[in-house]
């Protein structure tokens, strides 16, 4: 399931770091069940084949201004500065956890993101798209696929893949396969493919978040996955650090007209 609020700043405007996952990180775990929180952050769901392995089982998106209703951004200095409604995408394959969510947000919609004042215009719940094989997709935030590697020295290292290297779709698909364990207890094939359609240098972005650099990918993607994993793939995100606000995805459409895809 998947939920979509928008809200405004006072008079307005919303002014946040450039850096602000934390942030918003911050404004989902505070507006849960207190009891809620405390076990999606502390406990997660333990993956049955490695107990010690939690996954925190949600994503967001980036925030997007609405554009229809003249909304904009820009910068100031180290600052994103957003100018009237903005938009974001909240995923999880826990009914309990998005109803929780709404709950709190409707009961009091004069919320805080940050340290700033923000007003709750909707809060509008989504469904998982329809099942397509193949499907296009575009990543509402950056998509995070890595490994830690030991160098020769002993030392580990994490290496972050590119969507043009294999290793990004095979670890993504088997990423998911182990989500969908955490999630049910059953085990399934990591079976399917993630392609880069419209993924170029630019569409790479890193993003520090609590002092970690970490590197992803945004831009549109072919999902080539049995339903299973499609399905998880919009509730919980693709590839890693889904709870820090990577891999959120939704459905896009190439553009009608001349030139079309």
């Amino acid at each position: 399931m998947r939920i979509a609020i928008t809200f405004a700043g006072e008079r307005g405007q919303l002014k946040l770091p450039r850096q602000y996952n934390q942030l918003v990180q911050g404004f989902i775990y505070r507006h849960l069940d207190r009891w809620l929180a405390k076990t999606v952050h502390d406990d997660g769901f333990a993956d049955p084949r490695n107990l010690k392995r939690k996954l925190r089982l949600f994503t967001f998106s980036r925030l997007v201004p609405v554009r229809e209703a003249g909304g904009c951004w820009h910068w100031q200095d180290d600052h994103i500065v957003f100018e009237g409604p903005v938009r974001l995408m909240i995923a999880s394959p826990g009914a309990e956890f998005l109803s929780s969510l709404v709950e709190h947000l409707l009961k009091n919609p004069q919320l805080e993101l940050g340290e700033r004042g923000v007003t709750l215009i909707e809060a509008r719940v989504e469904a998982v798209p329809e099942h397509r094989r193949p499907a296009l997709v575009r990543a509402l935030s950056p998509i995070a696929v890595y490994s830690t590697l030991c160098t020769p020295g002993g030392k580990k290292k994490t290496y972050y893949y590119s969507p043009f290297e294999e290793e990004f779709s095979l670890l993504a698909v088997k990423n998911l396969a182990r989500k969908v364990r955490a999630w049910t207890g059953e085990e399934v094939e990591a079976e399917g493919e993630i392609r880069p359609v419209r993924v170029s240098k630019r569409n790479e972005h890193v993003v520090l978040y609590k002092g970690t650099v970490i590197k992803a990918w945004d831009g549109i993607y072919e999902l080539d996955l049995p339903e299973v994993l499609f399905r998880m793939a919009f509730d919980a995100g693709l590839g890693a650090k889904n709870s820090q606000g990577f891999g959120c995805i939704g459905v896009w459409s190439p553009p009608e007209g001349p030139g079309g895809k």
